[in-house]
């Protein structure tokens, strides 16, 4: 509850602790602010001060980002990287001043707590208000889990289906075959990707105000509203539709724009959209909000009488997808991580687009003529200036013109546009314009910084420049200097990046208008410009805000190179850094009526640890430690020990080996191990699998070993192989059928053990 300190001071008390708590007729462990989901709605006055305690009643630490603000570094939030953290039974006082007005909100910055319930919105009202309307209604969107968040990560680290087959996305063999779509899926497969991907996570619920639908009654017919319109999913993208007339879209992420009828807006994780509607005569209004990927909706109700019901958006055609982008020869899966992560390069795109790799202070390659209207010569970090602003350059003919406007998102770039273009066209910003002029001035020097955006769903570990965030240097911000970020979505997922106490210019067809945002989305296979003016102090973070992407490594902290504020001494920015890279661990057992078997993966982003364990009835078993180096995504060297007892079928003979070689995904997704072992035996392993069916993947698995008998045999090698050359071959086929994330049906046959069916338990 809101506490007046004197007329311009407001102090709010937040409580963050564990509760048990029911979104969808299941209780599971959650996290809640002030006793609910979400957290209650801080409202403040544009000029006044802001004093928030966050008391913390959990036995782990926590934190609040207060996202969209502009306050001081010490204030924003981010654990160990400019705020420390709120320790188990700690109180936190943040302060700062209100310059800005607008819909913002905040969450949590610890680990993945924001997908346990640590959000809630922050509305800031204006000095002079200048839109009209009746009432105001915070609608703040999320996405429920009734899994621990922890839990997600490490079944998307193990590559695991199941989320696909519970939403029914997945694009099984036998379906795309049906669209005559195989040509398109070898091409994915040979790019060492399954298929094309829209969202990454099974929800059981989409929520409105913590609520799958609410009711609004009060507002009576003729009545204009104000929708604060906040996404705070962890990582679900929405479609928003509304029933009856076209809304009018007037702000987003806090800042009004030029009023614009939407039919329906596309609101990216952490963005917030503002917009006005009417109540009708004897009709109540439908706000819709659709998942991305179709699996699900949330709905508010405004007024009384019949439902005037918002209109569904259609499901995305996968499979369509993957056959456009094949027939467009669309390069897709950019790597995650590099062999040498010192070497930050964008990849391929600095020589295909003339761009500048993040710290290249001066463009080599590109018409400036194009590039060259910056924004205001001000400080586009102070809300002083972005209320009133003064044009101290005149637009290039070029842009004015409209020859250097969005195609999606993006824009024109000197030589050419991305390939596919025009297939995620609807994302796009086109249609915000800033009320004012928000271009910089022509003689304000620039630093150009490319940052790739890049992932690898196999391991899911996601990056810029292929160097996740564990492995990466900060980014220098040059005071005085226009930075200007070339983001280019190398990926097949969107990526809403947001920027912490900035804003940015966002460049689209408006040039000289270009809006003002503090997150940006960017679509698959497209490029979007942000700019923003130097004049913070500070290290502040950059990164994705799909929860998990962030969490896996698409995230960098930008500095403007100024000494770290003492009072975070005690706390060291590894402990941020490296949040993405600890270990995860999972396992796998098969029970059959041939043979039993145990996998047990322990894995970090260069590392992993594995431990495998086969026995057959018919007492032949095998058993191998192995520790693996990631190279780069797909190529690993691994050294190990390895026991069995294959030629004598005796468990008191057992064969114990050093071995070392090299595992790798090759194109078209065949897992490849070649070893040599102790007794310098060379050995080539092979297995696949492939899903036919929904729930249903066959696989198969092939071994040869050579042994020349050098050991004994030496001199006969000059005559050719050895006399008691022996060369032994295993492989076995088979077909799983997945009943829940944790269990599935298997029938093999090995021509080891015979065949046998059983259960297969992941855990």
């Amino acid at each position: 509850m809101a506490q007046q300190v004197s007329q311009d001071t407001i102090v709010y008390t937040l409580t963050i602790e564990d509760a048990l708590v029911d979104k969808t007729g299941k209780n599971i462990k959650a996290i809640t602010v002030n006793g609910s989901i979400p957290g209650p709605t801080l409202r403040f006055k544009e000029g006044g001060y802001a004093v928030i305690y966050v008391k913390n009643e959990m036995d782990v630490e926590t934190s609040v980002h207060w996202h969209g603000l502009i306050l001081p570094n010490f204030f924003d939030g981010v654990p160990y990287l400019t705020t420390p953290p709120i320790k188990p039974g700690d109180t936190q006082k943040y302060e700062f001043p209100l310059k800005q007005s607008g819909t913002y909100w905040y969450h949590s910055h610890t680990m993945l707590q924001e997908q346990s319930g640590v959000y809630g919105s922050f509305v800031i009202e204006p000095i002079e208000q200048t839109l009209e309307y009746d009432h105001d209604l915070v609608l703040l969107l999320s996405d429920w889990t009734t899994e621990k968040p922890e839990n997600v990560l490490r079944n998307l680290k193990r590559g695991n289906e199941w989320y696909n087959i519970k939403k029914g996305t997945a694009t099984p063999l036998n379906k795309v075959i049906n669209r005559g779509g195989f040509g398109a899926q070898m091409n994915f497969w040979k790019q060492r990707m399954e298929g094309a991907d829209i969202a990454d996570i099974y929800y059981s619920a989409f929520l409105t105000n913590g609520e799958k639908s609410v009711d609004y009654p009060e507002f009576k017919p003729g009545e204009k509203i104000r929708l604060r319109i906040i996404n705070g999913s962890a990582s679900t993208q929405f479609w928003l539709t509304f029933g009856g007339e076209n809304p009018v879209l007037v702000s987003s992420d806090g800042l009004d724009v030029e009023p614009v009828a939407r039919e329906k807006t596309f609101i990216a994780i952490a963005e917030t959209y503002d917009f006005i509607v009417e109540i009708p005569e004897n009709g109540k209004l439908e706000i819709k909000g659709t998942a991305q990927d179709g699996s699900g909706t949330t709905s508010a109700f405004l007024g009384n009488g019949e439902v005037m019901a918002a209109p569904n958006i259609a499901i995305p055609d996968k499979i369509g997808m993957m056959m456009k982008m094949a027939k467009m020869d669309m390069k897709m899966g950019a790597p995650a991580m590099k062999a040498n992560p010192n070497d930050e390069k964008p990849l391929e795109m600095k020589e295909k687009w003339g761009m500048q790799m993040e710290g290249d202070s001066e463009m080599k390659g590109r018409n400036h003529s194009k590039m060259d209207s910056h924004g205001p010569d001000s400080n586009m970090n102070s809300m002083d200036t972005l209320t009133k602003r003064e044009d101290h350059t005149t637009m290039d003919h070029s842009m004015a013109e409209g020859k250097m406007q969005n195609k999606g998102v993006g824009m024109d770039v000197a030589e050419g546009e991305m390939p596919g273009m025009d297939m995620f066209a609807e994302y796009n910003y086109d249609y915000l314009k800033a009320k004012e002029k928000t271009n910089f001035n022509a003689e304000k020097p620039v630093n150009d910084v490319l940052l790739n955006l890049t992932g690898n769903m196999w391991r899911y570990i996601w990056s810029m420049n292929g160097v996740p965030l564990s492995e990466a240097d900060k980014i220098k911000v040059e005071a005085g200097k226009v930075t200007r970020i070339t983001l280019n979505n190398l990926t097949m997922m969107h990526h809403p990046m947001h920027l912490h106490g900035h804003f940015f210019r966002v460049i689209n067809a408006n040039g000289e208008y270009s809006p003002l945002k503090h997150t940006v989305n960017v679509p698959p296979m497209q490029q979007v410009v942000i700019e923003f003016d130097g004049t913070e102090t500070g290290d502040w973070f950059f990164h994705c805000h799909v929860l998990y992407h962030m969490m896996g490594g698409m995230a960098r902290v930008f500095s403007y190179d100024t000494p770290r504020d003492p009072r975070l001494k005690p706390f060291s920015l590894k402990t941020l850094t490296q949040e993405g890279n600890h270990l995860f661990n999972w396992g796998t057992a098969t029970v059959a009526s041939n043979s039993t078997s145990l996998n047990l993966v322990s894995s970090n982003i260069r590392n992993q640890v594995n431990l495998d364990a086969e026995v057959g009835y018919n007492q032949n078993m095998e058993l191998e430690f192995s520790y693996e180096r990631y190279i780069y995504d797909y190529f690993r060297l691994f050294v190990g020990v390895n026991s069995e007892n294959k030629v004598s079928k005796d468990w008191s003979e057992l064969s114990t080996t050093a071995v070392a070689g090299i595992r790798f995904l090759t194109p078209y997704m065949f897992n490849l191990d070649v070893r040599m072992d102790s007794k310098l035996r060379p050995e080539f392993r092979i297995s696949r699998e492939i899903m036919v069916f929904p729930r249903t993947s066959i696989f198969g698995n092939y071994e040869y070993q050579m042994d020349f008998g050098w050991a004994n045999d030496l001199p006969e090698l000059k005559n050719g192989l050895p006399s008691n050359y022996e060369g032994e071959t295993t492989w076995s086929a088979g077909v799983n059928y997945i009943l829940s994330r944790n269990l599935s049906i298997t029938g093999s046959y090995d021509n080891r053990f015979g065949g046998g069916g059983g259960l297969i338990m992941r855990f």
